[in-house]
């Protein structure tokens, strides 16, 4: 049975975990609040963009496939964060992106990856993953100059051949206790999403009737314009989503870390109580053993 020193200890480091535990709770409380609400203020301008697409491209979509000659591969981008302690977050990304490059490679698309975050990128790195970029360490994944280099290299990469399919994977925000990994395809654009994960992602944007704007110029000079600017909505929402679900993700697992660490504490305080008490019993014992011992001398 442990001392009482050592379980004195063991209590005091669980209760200094437990000061860490609450205080990032907290702070990632906060910063859930502030990303909710910049997901919240991204939506209406993601879906009218959406609907401004949809008119525009309209029965150009046929011209948006690869460009011929394009090469057998697949741009992915998959976020991930730079930061662990947000339990199963990541796991569960990069599970799901593994899966989706598994279907790639069954429809003969070899994926290459952009990693944005450096626990995808340690991943990827130890499956010996193809990779074309990375981008970690970031302040903040709301970033709109992220976002434009993200869709430039994704559109570069599919206009000049490279790729013959751009998608990007990150994590759908539900709530801060529900987070959803999904896959969205940006290029070449269909008519319908397809995929279980493809359809999580476009909750937001489902639902959306098709509108016939009257546009100047002409569609055909048009086109090139709204691809890039829906790309680049589509980036910077995935970016807003994922950085809503990191912090619900972190909440929720500082949470439960807290609730753990105050059930171990009482755990402990009973142990210790309980040795404490075994040691009174010990030492009484001896004193009446003692006591005993001298009655029987003295008689």
């Amino acid at each position: 049975m442990p001392t009482l020193k050592a379980i004195r200890r063991r209590i005091a480091s669980v209760k200094s975990t437990q000061q860490i535990t609450r205080a990032m709770k907290l702070v990632a409380a906060s910063r859930l609040r502030r990303a909710q609400e910049a997901l919240q203020n991204s939506l209406p301008y993601s879906e009218a963009l959406t609907r401004v697409a949809d008119s525009v491209l309209g029965a150009q979509r046929a011209g948006l496939a690869p460009a011929e000659g394009s090469a057998n591969a697949a741009f992915v981008v998959v976020i991930s964060s730079d930061r662990g302690l947000c339990g199963g977050y990541n796991t569960n990304i990069l599970k799901f992106a593994e899966q989706q490059a598994a279907g790639l490679r069954g429809g003969g698309l070899e994926p290459q990856f952009f990693v944005v975050g450096r626990k995808g990128l340690e991943h990827f790195k130890r499956i010996n993953a193809p990779m074309i970029g990375n981008s970690i360490n970031n302040p903040r994944l709301v970033n709109v100059v992220l976002a434009r280099d993200i869709a430039h290299r994704m559109l570069n990469a599919y206009q000049t051949g490279k790729a013959r399919e751009i998608g990007i994977v990150y994590s759908h925000f539900r709530s801060a206790i529900s987070q959803v990994p999904v896959y969205e395809r940006l290029l070449p654009i269909s008519g319908t999403q397809g995929g279980e994960g493809q359809d999580a992602g476009s909750d937001a944007k489902a639902g959306l009737g098709a509108t016939d704007y009257l546009v100047e110029p002409s569609r055909a000079e048009l086109i090139p314009l709204v691809i890039r600017t829906y790309i680049e909505a589509a980036v910077f929402h995935a970016l807003v989503e994922a950085e809503a679900s990191f912090f619900g993700a972190q909440m929720t697992s500082m949470d439960n870390a807290t609730n753990n660490a105050t059930e171990m504490i009482q755990s402990l305080t009973l142990e210790m109580n309980r040795a404490r008490q075994g040691m009174i019993t010990r030492e009484l014992m001896d004193i009446v053993g003692g006591a005993e011992a001298l009655k029987g001398q003295a008689s």
